[in-house]
């Protein structure tokens, strides 16, 4: 077996895993914990809790789905989206842009499936400081898909141009292969 299909093996074995954990912790919060209604919430520390709340949106609530016809148009391109990820993925070669990319893809499956079948997404994780909360109330998805893209552009911005530096480095110059 190659590097880079290991690599690659290994992404799709992130991604299934953050879709699993996604899916067993909003099991957990809903059903065994009954946090099932908006509004419901248990403080588990000082400055967090376990809050149910329903997003029709997507990232920050934004382009709510207030129709059947828009849940859908989310659901299509949101699976749009989760394929050009997945088809990437599977173009990347190192190990490090294949890991933002299936936290990414783990984390867009986790939240389609949701939509797919309740029509919104489930969010219970409420992160606070007394009453400011730098964050909205989120999932285990939410997360894997913002850490996802943090690597991907921390990659693209520090990593690759340090590889490139070295590739120049190291690469003839053209004066040097004609002589």
């Amino acid at each position: 077996m190659t590097r880079t299909l290991r690599n690659r093996l290994i992404g799709c074995g992130i991604a299934l895993g953050i879709f699993g954990i996604d899916q067993w912790s909003k099991w957990l919060v809903t059903e065994r914990l009954g946090i099932d209604r908006v509004g419901d919430a248990m403080e588990l520390l000082p400055f967090f809790d376990l809050r149910f709340t329903r997003n029709f949106g997507v990232s920050l609530g934004m382009f709510e789905a207030t129709s059947p016809e828009a849940r859908w148009a989310l659901v299509a391109v949101t699976g749009l989206i989760a394929l050009v990820v997945t088809v990437w993925m599977m173009r990347e070669r190192l190990l490090g842009e294949i890991f933002g990319l299936a936290l990414i893809l783990g984390g867009a499956l986790g939240n389609i499936r949701d939509r797919f079948d309740l029509g919104y997404v489930v969010d219970f994780a409420d992160l606070h400081f007394g009453e400011f909360r730098p964050f909205l109330i989120f999932n285990v998805a939410d997360a894997a898909i913002t850490i996802g893209v943090v690597i991907i552009l921390a990659r693209a911005f520090f990593i690759r141009d340090k590889a490139d530096d070295l590739m120049n480095e190291t690469a003839p110059s053209a004066a040097e292969k004609t002589s």
